[in-house]
C-alpha cells in the first residue's frame, strides 16, 4: 500500500508542477500581449506623430527595436522614451531614421497626400487622429507605409502616388488588412 501512495503521490506532484509550468506560460503570452498593445498605443498617441511619418517595432522578450522614418528629431527622441516608460519593456533601441529637411520633399509630401486622400474611396483612410496611409519622402523618393482594408485600395492609392510629379522612384508598402493581423 505504500508503494501505491508513494507512486501516487509523484504523479500527483508531476501533474501539479506541469500545470504551473502551463500557467506561466500562458501569463507569460498574457504579458506579451498587452506588451505589444501598450508599445503601439503609445505610439499612435504621440503628439507630433502625423502622416509623413512612419513608426514600426519589434518586441523580442523585453526589448523593443524602433524602426521606420520621421520628419522630426523631437519625434524619434519621443517615440523612445514613451517606449521605454511602457510597463514590461526593459531596453529600447532606436533604430528610427530622422529624415532630412527639404523643401522639395515637402512639397512632395503634399502632392502626394492630395493625390491618394481626395481619391474616391480612399478618403476614409484619412479619418482620425491617426491616418492610415503614411507618406514618407526622402530626397524625392515615395514610400506609402500602413494599412488598407483590402488589395484594391492598396493599388489605387499606389497608382495615385505614382502620379504624382517630381518623384524618382516609388514604393508601395502597404499592407491589406487581412495579411496584417497574421503578422507577428
Amino acid at each position: 500500500m505504500n508503494k501505491l501512495k508513494m507512486l501516487f503521490r509523484r504523479h500527483l506532484y508531476a501533474a501539479v508542477i506541469g500545470l504551473l509550468f502551463c500557467g506561466v506560460t500562458v501569463q507569460a503570452q498574457v504579458t506579451r500581449e498587452q506588451t505589444i498593445d501598450k508599445v503601439r498605443s503609445a505610439l499612435v498617441k504621440l503628439p507630433y506623430y502625423s502622416v509623413y511619418d512612419h513608426l514600426a517595432y519589434k518586441l523580442e522578450g523585453r526589448t523593443v527595436t524602433l524602426m521606420g522614418a520621421v520628419t522630426r528629431p523631437t519625434l524619434k527622441k519621443d517615440a523612445e522614451a514613451v517606449v521605454g516608460d511602457v510597463k514590461g519593456v526593459e531596453e529600447v533601441v532606436n533604430n528610427i531614421k530622422v529624415l532630412p529637411l527639404s523643401s522639395a520633399d515637402d512639397q512632395i509630401r503634399r502632392a502626394v497626400y492630395r493625390a491618394v486622400y481626395s481619391r474616391g474611396g480612399l478618403e476614409k483612410y484619412a479619418l482620425g487622429a491617426n491616418p492610415s496611409i503614411h507618406i514618407i519622402v526622402e530626397n524625392g523618393n515615395v514610400t506609402l507605409e500602413g494599412v488598407v482594408a483590402n488589395e484594391t485600395d492598396k493599388n489605387l492609392a499606389g497608382i495615385q502616388a505614382r502620379g504624382v510629379g517630381g518623384t524618382f522612384t516609388f514604393k508601395n508598402n502597404l499592407r491589406v488588412e487581412s495579411e496584417s493581423s497574421n503578422a507577428e
